[in-house]
């Protein structure tokens, strides 16, 4: 990687970063501008320099989040009050530290014309004590209502996030499919922050630059309205060169934006791939894909960083010019005994002031839109459809039997393209029902269904002729044990993920469970035994043990019914025939569902469900199966006819 990449990968925890954003994980600010940065009341964040994401519903969106903010009110409404005030006392400020200015010129003057009683330096002590007082009092109350409205903000963060959190819980799987995780876990965190930074700064400082303008505005009247007239002709001048530099930075800071977001997801994607990278050789093409995308957002930024750098220069010149000119007029007014040198003074500091709030208030709708756009994108997310509700009236649930029906079920993750298509079929209680059939033919599908993660879109699911929807999701998925191919274990010790479907399980029923599931032997041979902890990734353990480990927590779960979909793919033949014993013993009295591409694993089932294309196109025995010289009879002879042959 070039030395002049831009913090290709976000913050210290090394995590993606969700969407592109700078090196701390969040977006970059742009540059501030503008002249006379100075001054008592400069107290404003920096300024955006390119356009935000526009919202489309601008009005919609700030009303739900004013109304967000309702619970507040008083609280706002202080902080209203506070910023007001200090801003306001800070106003005062310039003006009084002119006259001191001008009793210490009048005394030096009297001094030198011999007409005078001298400096009064005790009157400059009480102007300037005075000055000090304001400047304390309102640094203070901006301290004050910052902390205020931090904690509005931080609070607001936490609700939204909260609410985010609640939602997640509450969406159908549906919705995950067609999403984004990287989207999801983007509204969570950049778009939040962007709502945190503008209710804890931006609306303050809105409040503050409001004010200061028409306060600096009021002030440098009452000193001259011809030096006035003046300063307010540069302004043009320098909003004109601002416009002029955003316009052309704009493209190139969005394009920074876009780049870092692919440089870092190219980096993310080598890292965590990198073993497939080396196994097949394709160090050599990831670094020229490296090479292009950075080589573009270094072009990007230089270019954008060059043009906001520039601004800078250019508007204190302008603002330079304009103090000069005010600086000879005053100098005129002066000697005609119009303005005091003090006045003069205190001028040139209302210019300094009035500059800053001035563009801050030209870059606000930048910030609302900003604001504005990522608000929208949280509420759209609180505002998608939740899965279907609990019935109101739910069958309480007490001893399954474990009878199972499938009753003419239609199914789709698209309505308009059908995964089941007519699916029926009876399970009677404690049997063992294998699922086969080739790759997307359905089978998994059935699983989800009937643990109702979706819900069936024509037909019926039943058990113990109760329909699912019947029941709680929570009740029926309790009376499920599952082992899935893709196996899921959590950071924490061996012990604690054997346990996760019984927290209450005592040490030697997690125990016994790893027995039965042939994993005892194994977790003694790991360092820590049971207490050894899995990293986030679960890569300190063979895929196989990750297996046995998933299947002692069916074990220990001892549920009524079973889903085992591909149970035993991931370890060896000595161990999967020993899981099948264990299985068996497992199964005996329980409804069982066996999902299985290896079909030497399911011989012993009670009944056989061959599905094809959604459909079941055969059912029965094994034996039956196979003399009937069916579908299930080529998909057997498929994998043990060349075998036996040999």
């Amino acid at each position: 990687m070039s030395a002049h990449t831009p913090a290709p990968i976000s913050g210290g925890n090394g995590k993606r970063p969700v969407g592109p954003m700078g090196g701390n994980g969040r977006r970059p600010a742009a540059p501030m501008g503008g002249p006379g940065m100075g001054g008592p009341m400069g107290r404003g964040g920096p300024m955006a320099m390119m356009k935000g994401e526009s919202a489309r519903d601008f009005k919609g969106t700030m009303k739900k989040l004013i109304a967000y903010l309702g619970p507040y009110k008083a609280v706002t409404l202080i902080v209203i009050v506070l910023s007001v005030a200090s801003t306001v006392f800070s106003i005062f400020g310039p003006k009084i530290l002119g006259n001191a200015t001008t009793k210490l010129f009048e005394g030096v003057m009297g001094q030198i014309s011999g007409s005078g009683a001298g400096i009064d330096l005790p009157g400059i002590g009480q102007i300037l004590l005075l000055a000090l007082g304001l400047y304390v009092l309102s640094a203070i109350l901006a301290y004050i209502q910052g902390w205020v409205m931090t904690g509005v903000a931080v609070d607001i963060t936490y609700r939204l996030r909260r609410d985010i959190a609640e939602k997640i819980n509450r969406m159908p799987l549906r919705y995950f499919d067609g999403t984004n995780h990287g989207e999801v876990l983007s509204r969570v965190t950049n778009d939040v922050d962007t709502v945190n930074q503008t209710l804890s700064q931006s609306l303050s400082q809105i409040i503050s630059s409001v004010v200061t303008v028409f306060g600096v505005l009021v002030m440098m009247l009452t000193i001259s309205w011809q030096m006035t007239l003046v300063a307010l002709l540069i302004i043009p001048l320098s909003l004109g060169i601002v416009q002029f530099i955003v316009s052309r930075s704009q493209r190139y800071f969005r394009e920074q934006q876009d780049y870092l977001g692919h440089v870092n997801g190219h980096i993310e994607e080598m890292f965590s791939g990198h073993v497939e990278v080396k196994a097949f050789n394709a160090e050599e093409r990831s670094t020229e894909k490296f090479k292009s995308i950075n080589s573009t957002l270094y072009g990007s930024a230089w270019k954008s960083q060059f043009l906001s750098g520039v601004m800078m220069p250019m508007m204190n010149f302008v603002g330079n010019l304009g103090y000069v000119g005010m600086v000879v007029l005053g100098g005129y007014l002066a000697i005609r005994n119009l303005i005091t040198v003090g006045d003069i003074q205190a001028f040139i500091q209302y210019v300094r002031s009035f500059t800053q709030p001035l563009m801050q208030l030209a870059n606000i709708s930048n910030v609302l839109q900003q604001t504005a756009a990522a608000a929208e994108r949280v509420f759209e997310f609180l505002e998608e459809k939740d899965e279907v509700p609990e019935t109101e009236s739910p069958v309480e649930v007490t001893a399954i039997r474990g009878e199972v029906e499938f009753r003419n079920v239609r199914f789709g993750y698209k309505p308009e393209q059908p995964v089941i298509k007519n699916f029926s079929a009876h399970i009677a209680p404690g049997k063992r029902v294998a699922i086969v059939g080739p790759t997307g033919a359905g089978k998994t599908t059935l699983v989800k269904l009937l643990m109702r993660f979706y819900d069936v879109d024509d037909g019926a699911i039943l058990v113990d002729g109760h329909d699912v929807r019947s029941l709680r999701r929570a009740d029926l998925r309790r009376q499920f044990g599952m082992v899935l191919q893709d196996t899921w274990l959590f950071n924490g010790t061996v012990f604690d993920n054997i346990r996760y479907g019984r927290e209450d399980a005592s040490e030697e029923e997690v125990m016994a469970a790893a027995k039965m599931a042939h994993a005892d032997h194994f977790i003694r041979a790991l360092p820590g035994g049971y207490q050894m902890v899995l990293n986030e990734e679960t890569t300190n353990i063979s895929a196989g043990q990750k297996q046995l480990l998933t299947i002692a927590r069916a074990f220990l779960i001892d549920p009524p019914m079973l889903i085992l979909d591909e149970a035993t793919s991931s370890v060896d033949t000595h161990t999967e025939l020993l899981i099948q014993e264990a299985m068996r013993r497992l199964m005996r009295g329980r409804t069982s569902f066996i999902i299985a591409h290896r079909l030497s694993t399911i011989r012993d089932a009670d009944w056989i469900l061959v599905m094809n294309q959604g459909d079941i196109v055969e059912q029965g025995t094994h034996e039956a199966l196979l003399a009937r010289g069916g579908f299930y009879a080529e998909l057997y002879n498929s994998q043990f006819v060349q075998v036996e042959a040999v």
